[in-house]
């Protein structure tokens, strides 16, 4: 049953170009430069980062105290909108009134 099955099919079960039974695409030759092209920049990155710009002893701490400015102005560019402080009499001042408008 299988084999004639096999043999007596015309054509792809279903949608061809999804699916496991799919319609395999035909490679063009604008694919293969494509990829050619991609492989090449990937080794000219290969190349690139295998060759450090700094030694180990000179990136040890080099951005520390750029690091350190640029924390500094994050955090008061955080607390220059910061609401001044308040106190508890601020708040409760409205209760006092026992106290003379005299006095």
């Amino acid at each position: 049953m299988f084999l004639t099955l096999t043999l007596l099919r015309k054509g792809i079960p279903g949608k061809q170009w999804i699916g496991k039974y799919r319609r395999p695409r035909a490679i063009t030759w604008q694919m293969t430069r494509n990829t050619v092209k991609h492989l090449e920049r990937e080794r000219e990155n290969e190349y690139w980062i295998s060759r450090p710009y700094m030694t180990p002893e000179q990136e040890y701490c080099h951005a520390t105290e750029r690091r350190a400015q640029n924390w500094l102005k994050i955090k008061e560019a955080k607390f220059c909108n910061f609401p001044k402080h308040k106190h508890i009499t601020d708040h409760l001042s409205h209760l006092n009134i026992t106290k003379n408008w005299s006095s």
